[in-house]
This record gives C-alpha cells, structure tokens and sequence, in this order.
C-alpha cells in the first residue's frame, strides 16, 4: 500500500505551500501520520507528524513557527501547510502512516509511505 502525496512545488523564499497525503484502503487502522523530507545528498529527516488518537502534533524544531500538520482521521489523510518558506527547505517531501502508538519523530515507526513530492524553495 503506498500512500498518495501531492501539492509540492517551486515557491520563492518567504511563500507558502500546502502538501496533502491521502492513505489508500487496505492500511488498516491508523494511529498516526507524519512528514519527513529528504534534501540532496543528506538523510532522510522528522519534519512534522500528528497523532490520530489525541491530536497531537509535533514537529522538527527548523520548521516549528513556519509548518503546521492538521488531520481528517475520517479520511484518512494529512496536511502540511508550509509557510515563510526556506531555501534550505528544499527537499522530496515523503508522508507516512503508522499503524501503532510510537515515537512518530522517528522513521521506523512508520509502516507505509508514499512517493514523495519535490519542493524547491528559490531565494
């Protein structure tokens, strides 16, 4: 199952962006959904991530301020509203889903992903 990510994009320093996750049939219940992104040549890093049973939400302290996630657990789906936008914001955007209560900073929590979507931030 994989989910399906949209709404990345070029944007200029200082604008704003929306990215969307919608997680297919078949996952199960879901506990929590996260972003994480993934600039050139570095790691895959935590950006944001709510939890489905309380609401909530956490994110990396370089986007605390500027990203806000919010969820629509009848649908299953997340968003990250991205704003005040960085160049070093500029990455693939991947969303996650996990299908238990854990630490959902960390990647191994997750048991579904979804393709990713660029984001590319110019100054």
């Amino acid at each position: 199952v994989q989910l399906q990510a949209s709404g990345g994009g070029l944007v200029q320093a200082g604008g704003s962006l929306r990215l969307s996750c919608a997680s297919p049939g078949g996952t199960g219940i879901i506990y929590g959904m996260g972003w994480f992104r993934q600039a050139p040549g570095k790691e895959r890093e935590f950006v944001a991530a709510v939890s489905w049973s309380d609401g909530n939400t956490y994110y990396a302290d370089s986007v605390k301020g500027r990203f806000a996630i919010s969820s629509d657990n009848a649908k299953n789906t997340v968003s990250l509203r991205m704003s005040s936008l960085k160049p070093e914001d500029t990455a693939v955007y991947y969303c996650a889903a996990a299908r238990y209560y854990g630490d959902y900073e960390k990647m191994h929590e997750y048991d579904f992903w979804g393709q990713g979507t660029q984001v590319t931030v110019s100054s």
